[in-house]
């Protein structure tokens, strides 16, 4: 389906493009930097072995990295109540 000036499959290569640099940019956020430790950073206790070799350049332990990525799961998505679109139907 054409639309106005672009060319056909324009929309379909943007939102392949969009999705495409998200995950390049989830994927550097998400990979640890530098040397792993021996002990977390957070809460001191050590760090297995097994879990440093997996996850190079990791800073915390098991416990530590699931309570911090369920607190960032909280945080609320985008509040739609005020859009124009909701409003509308």
């Amino acid at each position: 389906m054409a639309g106005g000036w672009s060319r056909d499959g324009a929309v379909n290569d943007q939102i392949e493009a969009s999705i495409a640099e998200e995950l390049e940019r989830m994927k550097a956020r998400r990979t640890p930097v530098g040397e792993s430790l021996s002990h977390c950073a957070d809460c001191g206790e050590p760090i297995p072995e097994a879990r440093r070799k997996a996850l190079p350049g990791v800073k915390l332990c098991i416990d530590c990295a699931s309570e911090r990525q369920s607190q960032t799961a909280r945080r609320g998505g985008i509040n739609r109540r005020g859009s124009k679109d909701s409003q509308l139907k």
